[in-house]
This record gives structure tokens, C-alpha cells and sequence, in this order.
């Protein structure tokens, strides 16, 4: 994971604007959004992780930390804005206690147990501000001072740097004018900010500082620092003991050198004015003068396994001190760990199956220095001073080796005191064949006693994957003491209470103001006053009234309302701002013309409550937040139903739900009439009519519950019965409307058993039909009689007909009962259909509903002796058939 931490300048001073109509903290602002964009091509920015800080104090400097999401980020910066001073320092110490609390809780820094570059959680912090001077409340600082000693992470003291050799600093310099500046698009260098403080520390960390004074440098310096983000630790290099020696080639080119110089120095000198003096050119680097790559500090690339998605590796970098049991405390440690090479040339040394670590140096004059010389086959060894016991320089534990194709220089982590261990290895395998000899064993043990104890564990797990087991003895495990071993625990678990508390405080707000302080009226004593005397006699000599009138209210504060809005509690006139003097006069105004002692003072500015940032008026729900906190809502009474969408078509009617045929007349007719031209085909002349139901279209739908009414004897209408529902030994369930409808009745002609009737006989033949379907009315009092529609007075009606329709009603009921009865005694049943009165068709209709009814229960020979019963039924006339 790659740790991207923007540290933008809020000062006062970003406010500026430049040639490009924008103040310079806009500028910062997109030139995050740029680099992130930027980023987002590499592959590798799947791991990154981006914080925020600021100048501000702590804690509400952390905009975005540890815990926050990318959408979070993207919010605290476009609500950034500049105000305050340039206090760096402490910015920069925020920044490395915010990066190392998490380092310690992890251990990945591995004190008093070598370092390994494979355990990293590489940091760039980069920096953007406009290159004013350092302030604080004490002055203007000439130089970038880091406070060490109030450090908040446990463990700091065990490294003598706030940083470490994972985290970078880069910083970017803002020197855009305010007029158009001269177009400098041919110059593609993008200087140093040199005179700047936040240049040596960008150097000393292992990055740099880009000066930008137009837009063009400033994309170029952002590309250039995509470019620095990177997986590696930063190394310092160190030369000691003499340069290697010159090449043949070397030898030539400076002979010829020196015999141009000796010319150079006999011919005729030429001095002309008008050509400007050039800089000297520095000596090439294989040169003897040229010494920069004697000693410098540079990065070194840990590869990421493309299979795991971190860094693996086997063998540390040792530490600068020998580790001893007896020592109870750890000696800090330098940032950069010292390595210091020998430029005498050996040959590179590897065995088979014996694991190394291979880190690429950063392109540097060190780098230039060694492909110059050409010579992939030889290699300088790399040391680590005061690691060993008895030497102060200490033992190899790599080497320095440029690539076969000469493309890079790579630094080789092997064992410690490699130049030993290998050769007793090659003789254990090739020789010994994995049984070695007191003698081996004797060398062996010699070569164990110089190296760190901190070794043991990856000695050990290289043996193993060689074959080779037990050859390193177990109590070199433990090379610290138990205090120190201790101590680190502790610490461990004291930084992950750092860091709950560092998480815990990103954006909580400062709090806020309690009031305003009542002075003290005097500074003096009451009885050195001068009007003491006046004062007691005026009390009567009462000295305790006296104290009660004097009494001072040093102690008691004034409560604001809103506590959120800082009150103006200013004492002297020239403290007031400039940008708030119309405010305040206003504010002084309006309470030193109040017309009543009973109205409030203002204390705060009224538009201050209505003053939001631009970024937060669309935030309601922080507003609803704070409501409900400072006064909870009530719970309701009755729970409203929340609706099932909130977009479309409100009125929409679901069609899970079931509903009745009326309702679905009423409310469905224009969805199934759209339904119905959908199902139409295109060729089709129209869409499809609906089949007539077995109901006229005249029938009416209204149920009402009055008791019928008796209309005029020319029309009678029926209202079609539903099955009667009563109680029955049978769990069988009634038949359901759709049963009932085979006959159709039309308006003119209504076929009923073949027989063709007039439109005089609508009663009759409503009669057989509602007999056929078996319906009466749900809602009407007794559920048997017939209700009666007043809209069509001109039906035929009679008192007997009437009769014998309830007569008829309730032999029906009695008969559907004894058909639900179990068994085959019908005796009774028979006798009850002996029972109906009526015409021939009506006796008729009665007995095909009876075996509808029995042909649900599968009653054959029911169905049989009803139908035999059926026949012997004799039609009569017509005219006794049609009632009067």
C-alpha cells in the first residue's frame, strides 16, 4: 500500500490571485485533482491510499486520515480555504505522527532486529504552497523546525529522525505571478526551490522541491511527481577506502586531455566582452575529480510480487550495533541506514538454491559512475559499520553489481559475512553430501558466533529450503534482552491506542465557545477605594450589605444562544478586523438603540446563522442531524405506510392485488381495453370484443340491503343468486361463479333447453337462469329473496310467483344438503324434490342445478336417478307456464 498525503497550505497567503484569475489555493486544489487523474493510469494505484492536512491545529488539521473514504477526500478539499499562518513545522510533525503511529502498532520497523526493506509502507507526502516566509505567533522562522520532543507516537525516541526511510518529501513551490509572465515553454527544467526551507527537507528525506512559475511547469512538475511515486526505501551510500582503479580507456582519454589543455595553454588568448561568461561544466563522472558519487542518498525499488501484491524478501539490512541479551535498552537508530561500500573489485558470489534479495538503485551519479566503467562481472561489497562484534567496520552482507546489459545497478542482499558462509555451504552439499564433518561443523559453528543473532530465523528457513535442517542452534532465536522485548510490546499496544484516538478525532470540530467571561470591575481592593467612606455610610455601616453591593461577578459567564458562532467579545477597537467593522458598528448599533431594557442583547451577529458555505447548502441532513440532537423527535402515534416507489406514476393500481369484479370494472377498464389492443395483432381490423357474460348488459350491479320492494306487475327484475353458504358436514368447496355461465341470454332472444321465448317472458327467463346459476344476493337480510330493481317497474310481478320463488330458495338449501351427505341413501332427498312448485321449466332448471351439484362430487348414481327423475317430469301448457 502506497501512502499519497497531500499537505496543502492554508495560510492567509495562498489567497493571492495569479495571472490566471484564480487565487492560488484553487490552483492547489486542482492540482490534487490533476495528480490523481494522473495516477489513476498506473496500474499500481489500486493500493494507493490518499490523506489530507492542512495547516491548521490539531485535530482538525487531519481532513482526511486513516479511515476515510475517497468521497470524504474529494469533499474536505473543495472545502478548503485559506486562513491563518504558516506554521510548517508543526504541519510536518502532524504528517509523521499520523504515518508512524500505524507503523508502530504493526512493527513493521523491526527494531533491534535489522531492517528489512521488504517490510515498507512507502509515504510521499507532498506539499504545496506559494513560498512566503514561515510564520508563527512568536515571528517569522528563517528556517523549517520539526518538534521532536512532543512527538505523540509511542516510540519515537528509538529513531533520531521524525521520519523514516520510507516516507518522502516533495514539495511544490507556487511562484505564479500575478501579471502574464514571459513565455518560458522552450526551458522544459523545472528548477529547485533553493532559497525556500522546504528544499532541505525535501533533501534530506530523499525527494526534491519543483519552483513553478507558470501553468506549463506547473503540469510538468505534476507528471514529474507521478513519476516519484514509487515502492522502494532510501539508502545513504558512503565510499571508503580508495577509488577503484582506472580503466585503460580511462588512461586514454585523459592523456589526450591534458595534451589539449597544454595547447589550449600556448595559443593566443582571445578575450571578448560581448559573449557572456559560461558556467563551468563539471568534470564527467568517471573523471578523478569528480566526486559526487562518493557520498549520497538515493532510492532503492523493492519489486512487488504480481501474484501476492506485496513485497517479499528474505535477508535484512543489519544494524549499526552489535545485539546483546545483556543490553537493556536499544541505542536509536538513523532514518537511512548507512551503507558504505568498497570500490575494490570481487567477483559476485551465489550458490544454487540459496535465496537473495535484488533491490534497483535509483538513477544517481553513483549509478552513472559504475555502467561507465563497463564491467558487469565485478562488484563492490556493501558493509554496514560497528555491525559485527569484534571489527568496526563489520562484515559484507551484499553487493553492489551492474546489470549484464548494463541498463542498471542493482544492490544483491545475501547473508551476513556471505564471503564465508558460501563456500562452507557449496562444500556441505557438493562434498560432505548433507553429512558434514566435525571439521565442517567446527567452521561453521566459528562463522554462527559473527553473525547477528537477528539472523538466525532467515538462516534458518534458507537452510531448510535447501534440504539442510538443525544446523543452526535454538538459542540464537532470542538476541534482545526481556526488558526490551517487553518494552516493544508495550509500545505496540500503546500505539494502537494512538491510533484509535488519531482515528477517533479526524474531523471532530473545535469545541465550542462556553460564553463570554465577566471581567473583574477592579483590580483594587474595595477598601483602598476613595469614596470608601461614601460608600459605608450610604449602607448605614452595614458592612455585609456593603459586600452585597459590591459583589464581583468574576465567575459567571454569559451564555450565548447558539453556541456553534464564536461570540464578539472585542475590548479594544483596534482588535476588530477589517472585514468585520461594518458589522460590529451595526451590532453596536442596534443594541445601543434598544427602546427596552426587556430586549436581549445581540452577542452574535444575526447573519452569521444564515452564512453557509457554498459547499454545504445542499448538506440537509447534517442540518436535520443537528436538530434531532438538540431536540429528539417524538415517536409517532401511528406508524404512516411508507410508499412502495418514488418514482413514476403514483396512482398506479399493483396487480398482485385481487379485487372485485366491480372494482375491476370500475377502476381496470381502461388498462384492459389497453391490454386488449396490445394483444391485437397488427393485421387485425380492431381489437377483439369482449364475450358476452352470462348477466344482460342492463343487469344492475348495486347491492342494497333494504327489503325488496314489489314495482309495477310489467317488469320484474331478478337479481342472480349466489350459492347458498351454509354449514355442512362436507369440507367441499362451492362452486365458483364462472361454473354457472354456460347459457347466454341476449336482449331479443334467450334460448333456455331449446325453447325459444319472447321478450315478454325477460322475468321467467331471469328466473330459470338465476335458478341455473344458483345466485342470490350476498347482501340482502335473509340471503333468499329476491331483490328487486325499481329502475324497470314494466317486468311482470305476482304475489304467487313470489311464493314460490322462496319456496323453491329454501327446498334448494335443504337439497344441496342431503347431496353433500356421504352414502347412497337419497330417500329423503328425493322426497324434498318431489317438493318443487312451478312450471315445467322451472322444475327442470332446479333438477340440472341438483345434478351440477352432485357432478362436483362425483355422485354417479345420483347424476343417474336425477336425470331417470328428470324424465319423468310432464311439461304443461304455455299459458300455465307464464305468470301473470
Amino acid at each position: 500500500m502506497t501512502i499519497i498525503l497531500f499537505l496543502v497550505d492554508t495560510s492567509a497567503s495562498m489567497n493571492q490571485r495569479t495571472y490566471l484569475g484564480t487565487s492560488l489555493i484553487d490552483i492547489a486544489k486542482a492540482s490534487v485533482e490533476n495528480f490523481m487523474k494522473i495516477r489513476a493510469r498506473d496500474p499500481n494505484s489500486r493500493w494507493d491510499r490518499y490523506m489530507l492536512l492542512t495547516l491548521e491545529d490539531p485535530p482538525s488539521n487531519i481532513k482526511a486520515g486513516w479511515k476515510e473514504s475517497h468521497a470524504t477526500f474529494t469533499a474536505e478539499l473543495k472545502n478548503l480555504t485559506a486562513a491563518g499562518m504558516t506554521s510548517m513545522g508543526n504541519a510536518m510533525k502532524s504528517c509523521f505522527d499520523l504515518l508512524n503511529v500505524n507503523r508502530m502498532q504493526s512493527g513493521i520497523d523491526t527494531y533491534g532486529q535489522g531492517r528489512c526493506p521488504h517490510y515498507l509502507e512507502p509515504a510521499v507526502i507532498i506539499t504545496l504552497t506559494d513560498g512566503g516566509k514561515l510564520t508563527s505567533f512568536s515571528g517569522v522562522q528563517p528556517e523549517l523546525n520539526i518538534p521532536m520532543n512532543t512527538s505523540c507516537v509511542p516510540g519515537h525516541e528509538l529513531t533520531k529522525e521524525p521520519f523514516r526511510w520510507d516516507q518522502r518529501i516533495f514539495g511544490l513551490v507556487m511562484r505564479l505571478p500575478g501579471s502574464v509572465p514571459i513565455d518560458l515553454s522552450s526551458n522544459t527544467f523545472i528548477p529547485s526551490a533553493d532559497n525556500h526551507p522546504l528544499d532541505l527537507m525535501c533533501e534530506v528525506t530523499g525527494g526534491r522541491s519543483y519552483a513553478v512559475y507558470n501553468q506549463k511547469m506547473l503540469g510538468a512538475a505534476i507528471e514529474s511527481l507521478v513519476s516519484k511515486v514509487q515502492n522502494g526505501v532510501v539508502i545513504q551510500f558512503e565510499k571508503i577506502g580508495p577509488d577503484p582503479p582506472l580503466l585503460p580507456n580511462e588512461l586514454n582519454k585523459l592523456e589526450n586531455e591534458s595534451m589539449k589543455e597544454n595547447q589550449s595553454m600556448n595559443g593566443q588568448i582571445i578575450k571578448m566582452e560581448e559573449e557572456p561568461k559560461a558556467a563551468p561544466t563539471p568534470p564527467p563522472s568517471h573523471l578523478p575529480g569528480n566526486t559526487s558519487w562518493h557520498n549520497l542518498r538515493r532510492l532503492i525499488l523493492v519489486p512487488r510480487s504480481a501474484q501476492k501484491g506485496y513485497s517479499v524478501g528474505h535477508w535484512p539490512i543489519p544494524e549499526s550495533f552489535w545485539p546483546d541479551n545483556t543490553n537493556q535498552t536499544l541505542p536509536p537508530r538513523s532514518a537511512h541506514p548507512n551503507v558504505q561500500f568498497s570500490c575494490n573489485p570481487c567477483e559476485p558470489m551465489v550458490i544454487d538454491n540459496l535465496p537473495f534479495d535484488k533491490y534497483e538503485l535509483e538513477p544517481s551519479p553513483l549509478t552513472q559512475y559504475i555502467l561507465e566503467r563497463r564491467q558487469p562481472n565485478v562488484c563492490w561489497q556493501v558493509f554496514i559499520s560497528n555491525s559485527a562484534r569484534y571489527s568496526e567496520l563489520g562484515h559484507p552482507f551484499g553487493y553492489i553489481k551492474a546489470s549484464s546489459a548494463l541498463t542498471c545497478v542493482n544492490l544483491f542482499v545475501m547473508p551476513y559475512n556471505y564471503p564465508v558462509l558460501l563456500p562452507l555451504l557449496d562444500e556441505l552439499f557438493k562434498v560432505h553430501k548433507l553429512k558434514p564433518s566435525p571439521q565442517w561443523r567446527q567452521r561453521f559453528d566459528n562463522y554462527i558466533k559473527t553473525m547477528p543473532g537477528y539472523y538466525a530465523q532467515p538462516l534458518k528457513r534458507a537452510l531448510a529450503r535447501m534440504g539442510a535442517h538443525n544446523l543452526v542452534p535454538e538459542s540464537m532465536d532470542n538476541c534482545l534482552s526481556y526488558s526490551v522485548i517487553t518494552y516493544l510490546k508495550k509500545l505496540k499496544n500503546m500505539a494502537k491506542m494512538e491510533m484509535d484516538r488519531l482515528v477517533a478525532s479526524v474531523g471532530s470540530k473545535v469545541p465550542p465557545h462556553e460564553g463570554i467571561k465577566v471581567s473583574s470591575r477592579t483590580k483594587t481592593s474595595v477598601l483602598q477605594r476613595k469614596d470608601f467612606s461614601q460608600l459605608l455610610k450610604n449602607v448605614g455601616g452595614n458592612l455585609s450589605s456593603l459586600k452585597q453591593e459590591l459583589t464581583d461577578y468574576n465567575t459567571f459567564t454569559i451564555a450565548v444562544p447558539d453556541k456553534e458562532i464564536k461570540p464578539q467579545q472585542f475590548r479594544n477597537p483596534y482588535d476588530i478586523p477589517r472585514k468585520s467593522l461594518l458589522d460590529q458598528i451595526a451590532r453596536m448599533k442596534t443594541n445601543f438603540l434598544q427602546t427596552s431594557y426587556t430586549n436581549k442583547t445581540k452577542l452574535s451577529d444575526t447573519d452569521e446563522l444564515h452564512s453557509v458555505p457554498i459547499g454545504q447548502m445542499g448538506n440537509y441532513q447534517e442540518y436535520l442531524k443537528k436538530i434531532y440532537s438538540e431536540s429528539p423527535p417524538l415517536r409517532q402515534l401511528e406508524n404512516t405506510p411508507t410508499r412502495v416507489h418514488m418514482f413514476g406514476n403514483p396512482f398506479k393500481v399493483n396487480k398482485n392485488i385481487m379485487v372485485d369484479e366491480a372494482e375491476d370494472s370500475m377502476l381496470g377498464g381502461q388498462q384492459s381495453q389497453k391490454k386488449r389492443n396490445m394483444d391485437s395483432p397488427p393485421g387485425s381490423p380492431g381489437p377483439r370484443k369482449r364475450k358476452p357474460g352470462p348477466l344482460p348488459k342492463d343487469t344492475p350491479i348495486r347491492r342494497p340491503k333494504t327489503p325488496p320492494v314489489v314495482p309495477k306487475p310489467e317488469k320484474l327484475d331478478l337479481k342472480p343468486m349466489s350459492p347458498i353458504h351454509e354449514e355442512s358436514d362436507s369440507d367441499a368447496e362451492l362452486p365458483s361463479p364462472k361454473e354457472f355461465n354456460k347459457p347466454v341470454i341476449k336482449e331479443e332472444l334467450v334460448e333456455v333447453n331449446h325453447v325459444h321465448h319472447s321478450v315478454n317472458d325477460t322475468s321467467l327467463t331471469n328466473h330459470v337462469s338465476e335458478m341455473k346459476n344458483g345466485r342470490t344476493s350476498p347482501e340482502s337480510p335473509t340471503n333468499d329473496k329476491p331483490v328487486l330493481n325499481n329502475k324497470h317497474p314494466n317486468k311482470l310481478n305476482h304475489k304467487k310467483d313470489i311464493k314460490v320463488w322462496n319456496h323453491n330458495v329454501n327446498l334448494r338449501q335443504l337439497v344441496v344438503k342431503e347431496v353433500r351427505k356421504p352414502g347412497r341413501r337419497y330417500d329423503a332427498l328425493f322426497e324434498h324434490m318431489n317438493k318443487v312448485q312451478g312450471s315445467y321449466e322451472i322444475k327442470r332448471a332446479f333438477v340440472q342445478e341438483i345434478i351440477h351439484e352432485a357432478g362436483r362430487f362425483k355422485k354417479k348414481v345420483l347424476i343417474n336417478l336425477l336425470e331417470q327423475f328428470e324424465k319423468s317430469l310432464t311439461p304443461h301448457s304455455k299459458t300455465n307456464d307464464k305468470v301473470r
